[in-house]
């Protein structure tokens, strides 16, 4: 199913009347490569161009199409017109090299043993090159590369600004000639070479397609996939003879045609691409998304789920906006509410690719469900906080000094499951937000939306009690809930009555009484009375009767509370909190009109 929905998708993109919106071709892919050899038609060595841009801090190469590269191993295996420097040029790679050689005669081995490799490597380039056919060959491109690396001399690089950052890096390299606009392996006769489909004897049945064709034995790397391996992992993959049944070995156990081998890591390979629009980093979950046909979704997805850039801080709330709009209204400006829409989100295991989750539905059904895990995480908030809650944001919130490294590894993964397939919250959420609250003795906006969305879908399951809203609700009488209202209200007191104090109730008690409030209340109420003497009459008299609205709900102090009750807990303390900041505001503006 997912093979299949990545071909779709890659059959709809070649489709499309916009070149610049197609897929790579058979045979084809597209490649960062940051120097370009531009040589003349004798092979001459005239320029050594540097294609990169500096991005943040990193230096990035502009992306080319080139033929599709083959599957690297411990071997050697040459790319066609293209690869690094050390198939090309012979080039050594010192940090490769220093991590292989030890002191004394075996690093002399190494070195001895590395340098024949080197020479393999570029017999092995000249021979991929070599293999193509004879109209090809005789392309000037081709007799030009060729007479290059005839007469190669290393040291006319030398005189060129960016050889040190060659000699340090094994950067990948193509060629051009002197004059041209395109690659030489972007030559009218190579991509025709290239870009065949294979004509090899069927010996299967694609799972795709349902049609004979010849299997695919080693399916092409997948990039881009945060954690993995720089140089590609698999989904399919069968390397070891213990994954072999049935007599078949490495692609025959999930037999793919070559098209359809290409199609779908060729369309999962642009989803993940460092640029892509539709792709999000959720945890350890590189996600991505799309559309069987164009849809609003595929390009609302990362402002809903992302953070905004600092140049645009409302772009998650215009998103938000968009996608109520589709809800209510069932209508998309791109698409239409019944296209099936696809989320896959990948995580890296070994040498291989995890799916960490994998969800279809109509567009219409998952802009709703999207819609409800916003409203449930839908808190009142100070005016600096932002309406739009990132799911990173949210995230962090819960990590340990609310650094992203921290974050549980699969938590990301198993919320965006939730909200996808609109389940409950996996427990570790809840767990994780009452534990950073006592920890910080203070629930914080993205905490308190946390505990909210957690308690409200297990209670939507349940039953068993009236859902939180998202401001304070006096009607609420649960004992924990009560108890967070009563804890804020005594803090209030203090804080009024005390108004230099540095450390309040809250830094002392927060953690015994939101888990075992009969062992800290009684002596919170008899403080209460001392602070109450330092206001003035008029409001000693009102925080005493909300003290007493609040008290009149609870029988008596509980001798533990449940973890569930330690979130109520701390809802009822935020809820409160900004119930006090939302009425200070509201007089100070009373008193400015006046």
């Amino acid at each position: 199913m997912i093979l299949q929905a990545l071909n779709d998708y890659y059959q709809r993109r070649q489709r499309s009347a916009d070149p610049q919106e197609r897929l790579p071709a058979f045979g084809l892919e597209e490649k960062e490569i940051p120097f370009v050899i531009e040589i003349d038609t004798g092979g001459r060595l005239v320029n050594l161009a540097d294609t990169r841009t500096t991005k943040g801090k990193k230096k990035i190469g502009q992306r080319f199409l080139v033929p599709q590269g083959a599957k690297k191993t411990s071997g050697v295996a040459a790319n066609l017109l293209w690869d690094n420097s050390e198939y090309i040029l012979g080039l050594r790679d010192a940090k490769k090299l220093e991590s292989k050689c030890k002191e004394g005669k075996e690093c002399e081995d190494k070195v001895v043993e590395y340098s024949a490799r080197l020479e393999d490597m570029q017999t092995e380039f000249r021979n991929k090159i070599e293999s193509l056919p004879v109209e090809a060959l005789s392309d000037q491109g081709i007799c030009a590369v060729l007479a290059f690396l005839d007469n190669l001399d290393l040291n006319q690089f030398k005189a060129f600004p960016t050889w040190p950052d060659i000699s340090a890096i094994n950067p990948v390299m193509t060629f051009r000639l002197q004059g041209d606009i395109e690659l030489v392996c972007q030559r009218p006769a190579i991509v025709a070479a290239t870009a065949q489909t294979s004509d090899e004897t069927p010996d299967g049945i694609c799972l795709v397609s349902g049609n004979p064709m010849a299997i695919e034995r080693l399916h092409p790397a997948i990039k881009g996939v945060w954690g993995a391996q720089t140089s590609g992992a698999n989904i399919v993959s069968f390397n070891l003879d213990a994954f072999n049944s049935y007599g078949k070995v490495r692609g025959a156990n999930a037999p793919l045609g070559k098209p359809a081998t290409f199609a779908y890591t060729t369309a999962l390979n642009h989803l993940l691409a460092r640029d892509s629009r539709q792709r999000i980093q959720i945890g350890d979950a590189s996600t991505v998304f799309w559309s069987e046909q164009a849809n609003d979704l595929e390009n609302a997805l990362p402002d809903l789920f992302g953070e905004p850039p600092k140049d645009d801080p409302n772009r998650g709330t215009d998103a938000l906006k968009v996608l109520y709009q589709a809800v209510q209204s069932g209508k998309f400006m791109k698409g239409t509410a019944d296209d099936r829409f696809h989320v896959l989100g990948l995580a890296p295991n070994a040498a291989r690719i995890a799916i960490r989750f994998w969800e279809t539905a109509p567009a219409q059904e998952l802009a709703r469900r999207i819609a409800r895990h916003f409203d449930d995480i839908k808190i009142a908030r100070a005016p600096h906080n932002p309406e739009h809650l990132s799911l990173f944001r949210l995230l962090t919130s819960l990590a340990i000094q609310s650094k992203a490294d921290n974050i549980p590894p699969n938590l990301g993964g198993e919320i965006m499951r939730s909200i996808l397939e609109g389940l409950p919250y996996p427990a570790l959420l809840l767990n994780l937000a009452v534990q950073r609250c006592r920890a910080e003795q203070k629930p914080s906006y993205a905490r308190a939306a946390a505990i909210k969305a957690s308690l409200n879908r297990l209670i939507r399951r349940t039953h068993s009690e009236k859902e939180f809203m998202v401001m304070l609700d006096p009607t609420n009488m649960h004992p924990a809930y009560l108890l967070g209202r009563l804890f804020a209200t005594l803090e209030k007191i203090q804080e009024e009555a005390s108004p230099s104090v540095n450390a309040t109730i809250r830094e002392r008690y927060y953690g015994a009484a939101s888990s075992t409030p009969i062992a800290v209340f009684t002596t919170l109420l008899r403080l209460h009375n001392h602070h109450l003497g330092k206001l003035s009459k008029g409001r000693a008299v009102q925080m005493e009767r909300l003290v007493g609205e609040i008290m009149g709900g609870l029988n008596d102090f509980p001798r533990i509370l449940s973890l569930p009750d330690q979130g109520r807990f701390a809802l009822g303390y935020y809820h409160q909190r900004q119930a006090f900041f939302t009425r200070s505001e509201s007089a100070d503006n009373q008193e400015e009109s006046k």
